[in-house]
């Protein structure tokens, strides 16, 4: 059993998913559906680490001792309107909030993989100048994705993507 399942991992890695006619369609679906499971795997286990802590924590008034107990407790709270209940209303918003963050993770993933291989083949090579401007756009996309944001979020992130890629780049060698 155990081998099966690490076989299937190993491939994982090897197989192509999908065969979309084109390498730079391949490359981003597989991304995106790779990212996206990971980001819904993450969403799920954050948000039952937060209702376990929740219910094992309870003070005298019913609220956790790390959350205050004035309004903004709603603000600390990723997903208010998940409470640890099995009730519609709560996998609702599960739901709703796994598909979200699933989107985002996919997003990132291939939009920053279809860029870093569109500019290798536009540019015939392959380089730290790549994944600035790959990590420099997808950080513009992702930060679109926030509620309500400025001007000065987009720029953030997208000099936040640029450093993280370049980084990552540079040190693919080394590591």
């Amino acid at each position: 059993m155990t081998s099966k399942l690490l076989d299937e991992v190993r491939g994982f890695e090897k197989g192509c998913f999908f065969d979309l006619g084109h390498p730079l369609l391949n490359r981003v679906a597989e991304s995106f559906v790779k990212a996206a499971g990971i980001g819904a795997i993450q969403s799920v286990s954050r948000e039952a680490y937060f209702t376990a802590i929740e219910g094992s924590e309870l003070d005298s008034s019913g609220v956790p001792p790390e959350l205050p107990t004035s309004t903004d407790s709603k603000k600390r709270h990723r997903f208010p309107d998940l409470r640890g209940e099995t009730n519609r209303k709560s996998l609702e918003a599960l739901v709703k909030s796994t598909g979200k963050e699933s989107l985002q993770w996919g997003l990132a993933a291939g939009m920053y993989s279809g860029l870093t291989y569109g500019l290798r083949e536009a540019r015939g090579a392959y380089d730290w100048k790549n994944s600035a401007v790959a990590g420099a756009i997808t950080g513009m996309a992702l930060a679109l994705t926030i509620d309500d944001v400025s001007h000065k979020q987009i720029v953030q992130c997208a000099i936040t993507g640029a450093a993280i890629s370049t980084a990552a780049n540079l040190l693919s060698g080394i590591f």
